[in-house]
């Protein structure tokens, strides 16, 4: 592994185009979860000018049974209506309400139907038989300590620009700011440490007018002074070269300045680039979709491994087959950051026996059944804080087990 160099990540805040669409679809997850927690969710949507499609398959008897409510093609009384308001209010909770895009105004089309049975019979539980994966599919978890979140620091402070200034939008104290921004870091590592702030790219949307003069130069200090708040001081200094809005103008931003689709955002989903992926996108997708759980549990088993003082680097890979309860394979990485005599080896043995890595062992440790999802679909799935039922898999409870199993 170098250990100096150059890196980059990006981020994008809550009102891109496909972190919409990501929003959306996690909305549906949470409003079918809320309804049963064994509901079956593969919801896609697509954003663009005063338009949203769901399309996708779902399983949800409150919701939709093709048996019980033939005359309306499935959907209980209600709930086509109730999957309108969910999705409206979540786009209103964004903030959109300008005349290409407003919450109240865009033309809404709903296209999920029934989960395939072909689907359902290799995950349902039926006899002995266990759970199975919902498809087959490579997952991956990482875990570093170039932040105490144990995230990679570029993906970490890109995704802290964007809070603090969507916070400040929905706040009143940044007025000017719209919904649609982009933010890039670039950090110089020394000796695999974090040194210095090289280059920061903000491109916000923005209020008309503040593209020239002195609303511009106040759009200019605002973002300055955000950057400085959430980035160590001794990372910035005059030789850090910003991009604020480099192309000029953003005032047509969101699903009207360009499309957005479910998944489509997946490197700033999970790290920034720093780690491999396994391509699978998380939005829109209940926890039996390994894509989904296996992903999360890889980065709870990544994370508990750094903070247990064994590495300074972890990556964990699973696999899965569709319709089959255990994994293909684990794959434990270090980075030739190992420590405390614990090798890659030991550690494969150990961790699926302090958690069952099949899907509803993953769900279960996590408590992964509950709705819980619309707040990953923006700033990260990882680098969260716990909080009650929310981001379990950035618990570090599995610390002292994972001394005493080595």
């Amino acid at each position: 592994m170098r250990s100096s160099y150059f890196f980059t990540s990006e981020s994008v805040s809550e009102g891109h185009p496909d972190k919409v669409a990501d929003q959306i679809s996690d909305s549906i997850v949470d409003l079918l979860l809320s309804k049963d927690p064994e509901a079956r969710i593969a919801c896609e949507t697509l954003t663009t000018t005063n338009r949203v499609v769901l399309a996708g398959e779902i399983r949800c008897k409150p919701i939709y049974d093709e048996d019980r409510w033939p005359e309306s093609g499935g959907w209980a009384p209600g709930a086509r209506e109730e999957i309108e308001a969910t999705v409206r209010a979540t786009v209103k909770k964004i903030g959109y309400e300008q005349s290409g895009f407003h919450w109240n105004t865009f033309d809404f089309a709903n296209h999920l139907h029934g989960q395939s049975a072909h689907i359902a019979q290799g995950v349902d539980e039926s006899g002995n038989k266990d759970e199975g994966a919902g498809d087959q599919g490579i997952m991956f978890g990482f875990a570093c300590d170039e932040t105490p979140d144990l995230m990679p620091a570029t993906l970490y402070y890109s995704h802290k620009i964007l809070e603090k200034m969507a916070a400040d939008r929905h706040s009143g104290a940044a007025p000017f700011l719209e919904p649609d921004a982009k933010s890039q870091v670039t950090l110089k590592f020394e000796n695999g440490k974090p040194v210095a702030a090289t280059t920061v790219v903000v491109s916000t949307q923005h209020a008309k007018g503040y593209d020239e003069g002195d609303k511009e130069a106040e759009l200019h200090a605002y973002v300055k002074k955000v950057v400085a708040e959430v980035l160590p001081a001794e990372l910035l200094s005059d030789a850090t070269i910003y991009h604020i809005n480099p192309t000029g103008s953003f005032e047509i931003g969101g699903p009207d300045g360009d499309a957005g689709l479910t998944g489509r955002k997946i490197i700033v989903d999970t790290y920034g680039g720093a780690a491999p992926h396994g391509g699978g996108a998380f939005s829109g997708k209940d926890p039996t979709k390994v894509d989904r759980s296996a992903a999360y549990v890889s980065r709870y088993l990544a994370k508990n491994i750094v903070a247990a003082g064994f590495a300074r680097r972890c990556t964990i890979q699973l696999s899965y087959a569709i319709g089959v309860a255990e994994p293909l394979s684990l794959y434990v990485d270090l980075h030739g950051t190992e420590a405390n005599g614990v090798t890659a080896a030991k550690l494969e043995e150990v961790l699926p026996t302090l958690v069952r890595l099949t899907p509803k062992g993953i769900r279960t440790h996590l408590g992964l059944n509950k709705p819980i999802y619309q707040p990953t679909a923006a700033y990260g799935h990882f680098g969260r804080k716990p909080e009650g039922d929310l981001f379990s898999w950035e618990r570090t409870d599995l610390v002292d087990a994972l001394k005493q199993a080595v």
